[in-house]
């Protein structure tokens, strides 16, 4: 039987939420979140979600609703009630794209790094303590001192 948010009391609501809440703040990683969700929502329910933070995505990028609904095929009603959750000043939706950025941002750092696992930047972000006993400046390249003739 389907339950509806509002025929809960204020109390199984709290308990419920901070299941949840408990739950997915218990995760450690990806991996572990995206088992989770997988398990927990239908694949419906994963897109719905996930496009709701595309949307912000744009809307914190500042395109137009009418570009976003062009682009992702989505309702005006949509783009609205994510840029009112946005406009509410709840941090929820720009903490999340700012650590997701954040997060795209060291994907494509590996993946340069993963061209490359021998170079001088790999070895060094791979090994960063080892390198406090160089002094090897930004150049990465040695310099030798020109002594007056």
């Amino acid at each position: 039987m389907k339950v509806k948010p509002k025929d809960l009391s204020k109390e199984q609501t709290i308990q419920t939420l901070d299941a949840l809440y408990t739950a997915a703040g218990s995760l450690k990683g990806r991996a572990a979140m995206k088992q989770f969700l997988r398990d927990l929502l239908t694949p419906s329910e994963r897109i719905m979600l996930g496009r709701r933070i595309v949307i912000a995505k744009h809307l914190l990028s500042g395109k137009t609703y009418q570009d976003i609904q062009v682009e992702l095929k989505v309702g005006s009603d949509t783009v609205w009630k994510v840029h009112r959750w946005l406009l509410d000043s709840m941090p929820g939706y720009e903490d999340a794209l700012k650590g997701m950025q954040q997060e795209f941002d060291k994907r494509k750092q590996r993946a340069k790094i993963g061209s490359a696992p021998f170079s001088f930047k790999a070895i060094k972000r791979k090994y960063p303590l080892h390198f406090l006993l160089f002094n090897l400046g930004s150049s990465h390249s040695r310099t030798t001192k020109k002594t007056p003739d």
